[in-house]
């Protein structure tokens, strides 16, 4: 199974019995890892809450937004080279990142002055929910089936857009920016919409791992494994959404 999602590597299933030596008495179930993720997703919109609310407050100092995300980094990395402690750090990994999504959320509306009903945050939240009910319902009706060339293809998409990112982050160090990722040109939200669709796609790929851990009867914490996947690309989908929101709001 190979995907785009780091979480998600292709030998995942590769002999797991040998690897993992789990009994197929306490197999992973798509229920199973769908109460999962919703527990994940209730924990990280918590902490994501209160960052937001104490951000606003000033009792919440910046430098906590990259103090998260690198924990929440951190957490990813331990994560997806030991699956086995997921059922431990996913919930962690999600508090992390509802810390560091909210406070930054917050940061971005407070510089780009609009708040209230019509926030960005609010804005880019229900962009996320909506575009993971609209995938879940393409995958499981079958108007988008998840075929190997359209792994391959996200695949190839995803991998040139992380080496983008990198490229332009080790540029910025040198003083050169990147005017695709954070102007406000038409190129620039043009490449915010393709990047976002592209997060969407990654979605596909992150239920089909889902239901290829349950028809191989995976040990019973890839249902953890398999939830701390589907986060890691709703996390990417929203900051993706609120960089487009950032940059169309910015044109008004």
């Amino acid at each position: 199974m190979a995907t785009s999602n780091p979480a998600f590597s292709q030998d995942m299933f590769a002999g797991y019995n040998q690897v993992y030596g789990a009994p197929r008495s306490m197999v992973t179930t798509v229920q199973g890892t769908m109460s999962k993720t919703f527990l994940l997703l209730a924990i990280l919109s918590g902490t994501g809450l209160w960052a937001f609310h104490t951000m606003a407050a000033g009792q919440l100092a910046y430098p906590v937004v990259g103090v998260s995300a690198l924990a929440g980094f951190v957490l990813a990395m331990v994560t997806i080279f030991k699956p086995t402690i997921s059922p431990w750090t996913a919930p962690v990994y999600a508090a992390m990142q509802g810390v560091f999504l909210g406070s930054l959320s917050q940061i971005v509306e407070m510089r780009m002055g609009v708040k209230g009903p019509h926030g960005i945050a609010l804005q880019a939240v229900s962009l996320t929910v909506g575009t993971l009910l609209v995938m879940l319902f393409l995958y499981a009706s079958g108007t988008i089936k998840v075929t190997e060339r359209l792994k391959a293809g996200i695949m190839m998409a995803t991998g040139a857009v992380c080496l983008f990112y990198v490229v332009s982050m080790v540029l910025g160090f040198f003083g050169v920016a990147v005017p695709l990722i954070f102007s406000a040109t038409p190129a620039g939200i043009g490449f915010s919409l393709f990047v976002c669709g592209l997060a969407a796609f990654n979605l596909l790929l992150d239920f089909d791992f889902i239901e290829e851990a349950a028809r191989r009867e995976a040990p019973k914490y890839m249902e953890w494994y398999g939830a701390f996947g589907l986060i890691v690309t709703l996390v990417w989908l929203y900051l993706e959404l609120l960089r487009l929101l950032q940059k169309i709001n910015s044109r008004n």
